[in-house]
């Protein structure tokens, strides 16, 4: 008899698509990762102005720093910058006592010396609308609307708005006057949050898809108590509520997130765990001669 024919070496050439493929994937998953990412820091870093545009005016700059939707308040931070003859040493500080009014739903008025630098402020402005129940899908009102008066007159006022919140978009409509130094604001959270919260949602629904298969095949087999599936089991049953505890904004529990997967997928692996205990218990016993 020859010698045993030895099998051909075609490893090489038969990964080589399946390379290409993920490289392609990736690829495609960057591109697509950097054009989300690209809009939604152009989104940010966009400024809208509304209100006078004469020499002599008060330019404020306010900046939604945070936005706390437990308490239903956002923190907008104030800049005011007095151009023209309102202001003096180059519009860093006001020629006669500044007071910066704001809309009924801004928890305090801004007030500032004359001839003192101007320091940035920051203020709370309450939300209306939307409940964090709706988790990620939650979207919060809020008008701002500022007037200021200069020695006791009011001024013209121009606003310039922008928003710093990572956790959130905004989006603004302003009033038909031109004038009027005012914006509605939409708030709903960012797309990168959403699209991470639906991400955690399929995770949830997967490592309980994925329990409960190797419960089904635990108690169709009977191969009684297998430790390690047990092991499992439990560790996916905590860790599952600490992957939940990451979800970015700290949701409370009963929100979207929960009712649409958390809640149902720790049922899922919980009853998954008992079945299969109890399963394997009873097959023990009644193999076991004593």
């Amino acid at each position: 008899m020859g010698p045993p024919s030895r099998p051909s070496r075609r490893s090489g050439t038969s990964i080589l698509p399946i390379l290409l493929v993920l490289g392609a994937l990736i690829l495609v998953a960057v591109s697509v990762g950097s054009w989300l990412q690209y809009t939604e820091r152009q989104a940010n870093d966009t400024i809208r102005t509304v209100g006078s545009r004469t020499a002599d005016r008060v330019d404020v700059e306010a900046t939604v720093q945070s936005v706390d939707a437990a308490a239903r308040e956002l923190v907008l931070r104030i800049r005011v910058t007095p151009q023209g003859t309102l202001g003096e040493a180059g519009g860093t500080a006001p020629v006669a006592d500044l007071s910066l009014q704001a809309s009924g739903a801004s928890l305090g008025d801004v007030t500032f010396k004359a001839h003192e630098r101007l320091a940035p402020r920051d203020v709370q402005v309450a939300l209306t609308g939307g409940s964090i129940s709706d988790y990620p899908f939650d979207s919060y009102d809020a008008d701002i609307e500022v007037w200021a008066t200069l020695g006791g007159e009011q001024v013209p006022v121009r606003l310039l708005f922008s928003n710093n919140a990572t956790l959130f978009a905004v989006s603004t409509t302003s009033p038909s006057s031109a004038q009027e130094a005012a914006v509605a604001l939409r708030l709903s959270r960012s797309g990168s949050l959403l699209v991470f919260a639906v991400f955690m949602m399929v995770v949830m629904w997967a490592l309980a898809a994925s329990v409960l298969l190797g419960a089904w095949y635990l108690t169709i087999r009977g191969e009684g108590l297998v430790w390690p599936a047990l092991a499992w089991m439990a560790a996916t049953l905590f860790a599952l509520a600490a992957f939940r505890n990451t979800a970015p904004g700290s949701p409370p529990i009963g929100c979207v997130l929960d009712w649409f997967a958390f809640l149902w997928a720790e049922t899922v692996i919980a009853l998954c765990l008992i079945t299969v205990a109890v399963t394997s218990v009873r097959r023990s016993l009644r193999a076991s001669p004593y």
